[in-house]
């Protein structure tokens, strides 16, 4: 990596750090923080581009989360989101059993009929989509668990832990 990319991504985390704490100074609980950060992560890793960020916002305001925590989560996600396109759709063909030609109907689909091509894209966002429910619940508990222990050997939380 050259020095300006280290420089980057020194200043992303510490801008990272500095939001956390802002967020924690204004009394969000370790588990609830903690939560909100793991919810924004599995939601930032949803297999359909462009749903994750008004995903967020609407669950952020329906469970009363932090709007701000669970966007920053998301957009960390972001990257992870396109390059685990192809292995949910893989996964969720074989949950499915869909067969070993999956790969060369998804490779056929530019020599398709408009309408056959919406109907397989359909098909192939279903196996997506089933794949991201099976491992996102498992995850957010996961995340959530150990980020509830680590936020709350943080200094600052002491007194928030308390309210949990």
């Amino acid at each position: 990596m050259t020095m300006r990319r280290l420089l980057k991504f020194d200043s992303f985390f510490e801008s990272v750090k500095r939001n956390a704490a802002r967020w924690l100074r204004q009394g969000i609980s370790p588990s609830r923080l903690a939560l909100t950060l793991a919810l924004g992560f599995a939601i930032g890793c949803f297999p359909i581009v462009g749903i994750p960020t008004a995903l967020c916002a609407v669950l952020a305001i329906v469970l009363r989360l932090n709007l701000p925590a669970i966007q920053a989560a998301n957009y960390a996600a972001m990257p992870l989101q396109l390059i685990l396109i192809v292995p949910f759709v893989r996964l969720g063909g074989w949950l499915l059993s869909s067969g070993p030609d999956q790969a060369a109907r998804a490779s056929a689909l530019l020599n398709s009929s408009p309408l056959q091509m919406t109907l397989q894209m359909v098909t192939l966002a279903g196996h997506a989509l089933l794949a991201w429910l099976v491992i996102a619940a498992p995850a957010v508990l996961l995340m959530t668990v150990t980020l509830t222990v680590l936020l709350r050997h943080v200094p600052m939380l002491a007194a928030a832990v308390a309210g949990d």
